[in-house]
């Protein structure tokens, strides 16, 4: 039975040691922007719809808003990989060069 249990054991150590750090993070992350990004488009797509539903002109104001959807949902996406940059940096950093950091900016 011991040498069954050191024989898992170091299995576990092997098995653990290849796996990402982040790699489950990382996947957070790339959903969280997509959705942005389609939230964006989804709700530009339905306030021009109903414009031009309510105004019943041709779908310009479709078009127009669909594009801003996708610009809002792109400054999102930019805004929360900012976030999670600093974030990163900070982790990085030890304590006196986010301090020294402070103090320039």
């Amino acid at each position: 039975m011991r040498a069954l249990e050191e024989k898992l054991a170091a299995r576990r150590q092997t098995t653990q040691g290849d796996a990402p750090k982040d790699g489950h993070y990382q996947g957070q992350l790339a959903w969280r922007m997509v959705i942005e990004l389609v939230a964006g488009l989804g709700i530009g797509f339905g306030i021009g719809y109903s414009l031009d539903r309510v105004l019943g002109t041709l779908p310009i104001f479709l078009v127009l808003f669909v594009f801003l959807g996708l610009a809002a949902g792109v400054k999102t996406m930019l805004r929360s990989a900012q976030e999670v940059q600093r974030q990163q940096m900070a982790g990085q950093d030890g304590p006196t060069a986010r301090n020294e950091g402070d103090r320039r900016g």
